[in-house]
């Protein structure tokens, strides 16, 4: 038998193959596919187009969460398309504004997400659910839709890249920073179709919510996909959920990968992206010039999760965010946002003078809640800082972890998060 590695294994599982070489096009039955609020209309009429028929309706979702609560009339009639779909269709697997949350949060949350499945959304960080063990990539919306309508999806078997960092973490470096610093080595064109897989010591020390945000920025190295072989972190999450029912892949020892990067995480700081791409990347120590910033960003499918918070709030108590800037935080989901009302963690954001908002994709992507304008700077745990990103083409994002993004809305200006708690 020929060896494979874990993405391979899952593909060709799903293929119903005993084995499935790089490069091969394969149609595999997908086990999860879903949509949003901004790509769902298209799925839907991609849907309609080849009848109307779903293959099976308790494998997919629509999660309004782009746009919602709705900003205008635009948003409101994309989300009443969905909202008309789901009532035609009885799906199940609806969450209206409420108890929505960001997708990518709110799916392994609730325990949709399993070790060995094979998901496909229509948004690009569909990657983030490749932490569980799972291969989950983004699609196009007609693609999506093709999935919705037959339960399968074609794929084009990526070669594999290997990533393994080892070694002791630093003070404040988590998830964000690994994947800045993998971004950073390799660019954003660094690993194109290719299965970006992480192992080593360090990333077995992380916890579910590090890796959730590590294999999310996959998308912005190139990746197909980003993975993380389950482990006991990811058994004791499923266990919380009472999820049992699952299959463990592993990529076999002598595996073929295109390329193998090692890293020692002692040698890792908090990092920061520069503008405009993911890839400018530098360790906080390295920044030189002061930085003065507008807006702070804490939330997103990226870093909007419950350990965000609590590293934001162990920043901001007891300290003020600094005069003419904004700090907005959202909790990814309606169960984040509930526990950190009930840990008090909302009394720390408000003391600081931060905004508090529903959850939603909003700021992210320069939906709503939090646009720039021209010439602003932001800081923000989101995953990406392109041109116009979170609003005016002339303004300018940085990327940062959530504990270098508080301590930046306090000092005014991107710093170390050892300079606000000496």
């Amino acid at each position: 038998m020929e060896k494979m590695t874990i993405s391979q294994k899952i593909l060709a599982k799903h293929a119903k193959k005993d084995f499935v070489k790089p490069g091969e096009i394969i149609l595999a039955d997908v086990d999860l596919a879903f949509a949003n609020d901004v790509t769902a209309p298209i799925v839907i009429k991609f849907v309609n187009d080849l009848g109307g028929v779903i293959a099976n309706k308790d494998k997919i979702a629509l999660i309004p969460d782009h746009f919602t609560p709705n900003k205008d009339i635009n948003s409101a009639n994309q989300c009443k398309i969905m909202r008309d779909f789901v009532k035609q269709n009885n799906i199940k697997h609806y969450w209206e504004s409420g108890e929505v949350g960001i997708e990518h949060a709110l799916l392994p949350e609730q325990g949709y997400i399993k070790p060995g499945m094979l998901i496909v959304g229509a948004d690009s960080h569909t990657c983030t659910h490749g932490a569980f063990g799972a291969f989950a990539t983004g699609m196009g919306s007609s693609d999506v839709g093709f999935a919705f309508a037959t339960g399968k999806s074609w794929f084009r078997v990526p070669e594999s890249i290997k990533f393994i960092i080892n070694g002791k973490r630093n003070k404040w470096v988590g998830g964000k920073d690994f994947i800045l610093k993998i971004i950073g080595t390799i660019g954003v064109d660094g690993a194109l179709y290719k299965s970006m897989e992480f192992c080593g010591s360090a990333i077995s020390e992380l916890s579910m919510d590090d890796r959730m945000t590590m294999c999310n920025m996959a998308i912005e190295a190139g990746g197909k996909n980003g993975i993380i072989e389950a482990d006991e972190t990811t058994i004791n999450y499923l266990k919380e959920r009472n999820i049992a029912d699952y299959e463990i892949f592993k990529s076999d020892e002598d595996a073929q990968y295109v390329k193998i990067y090692e890293f020692d995480a002692s040698n890792i700081e908090p990092q920061v992206a520069f503008p405009h791409l993911p890839e400018n990347t530098k360790g906080i120590s390295e920044i030189k010039e002061d930085i003065k910033i507008d807006q702070a960003f804490i939330g997103s499918c990226t870093n909007g999760r419950i350990s965000d918070l609590r590293i934001a709030a162990e920043i901001l108590k007891n300290n003020k965010v600094a005069k003419y800037v904004r700090l907005i935080i959202i909790p990814a989901t309606v169960e984040i946002y509930k526990q950190a009302m009930k840990e008090g963690l909302f009394d720390i954001f408000l003391e600081a003078g931060a905004v508090i908002s529903t959850p939603t994709c909003g700021p992210c992507l320069g939906g709503h809640m939090g646009i720039l304008a021209d010439s602003e700077v932001a800081v923000s745990t989101s995953n990406r800082n392109f041109v116009g990103r979170m609003g005016s083409p002339k303004s300018f994002v940085y990327l940062a972890n959530p504990a270098v993004v508080a301590a930046s809305a306090v000092a005014g200006k991107i710093i170390n998060p050892d300079e606000v708690i000496k």
